[in-house]
């Protein structure tokens, strides 16, 4: 069994989470500058086992593609390319800003901490890989 590897996709930023290799636990990984995601995904399957990479799906609330889909769905469609070995899934990202900032607060992180966004993507990409993984243990594949 390998790891999942999950991606929170931004414009500037992409937060990184990956499992054990078990696929029990979530783990913030960090935070990659978009532009060299496709380098460090490549680097990073070379010397770990990957089985999955799931990246956020962001939608709007009622349901449709939000407009980040046309950044993300170019770069997916290289990710299958360049990495045909390993299953790709995008996951409902809804809300997981919102929740990381939250986490943070309940964690007692200082304000001045909560403003680094690289912090808030790298737990979006937990929080997006701890929810698929839920939903897979739930057998709900969203």
């Amino acid at each position: 069994m390998g790891r999942i590897l999950a991606l929170d996709y931004g414009r500037k930023r992409t937060g990184v989470a990956v499992t054990d290799p078990l696929q029990i636990i979530a783990n913030g990984l960090t935070t990659v500058p978009t532009a060299g995601l496709m380098d460090y995904v490549k680097e990073y399957t070379s010397h770990e086992d990957v089985e999955l990479i799931v990246i956020g799906l962001p939608k709007q609330m009622n349901n449709e593609p939000s407009e980040s889909m046309k950044y993300i769905t170019p770069f997916v469609n290289l990710l299958r390319k360049q990495l045909p070995g390993i299953r790709i899934e995008m996951y409902d990202e809804r809300f997981t800003s919102v929740i990381a900032h939250q986490t943070m607060i309940d964690g007692g992180m200082k304000k001045s901490d909560r403003r680094n966004k690289e912090t808030v993507d790298c737990i979006a990409a937990s929080i997006i890989l701890n929810d698929y993984l839920t939903s897979k243990k739930q057998g709900q594949r969203l």
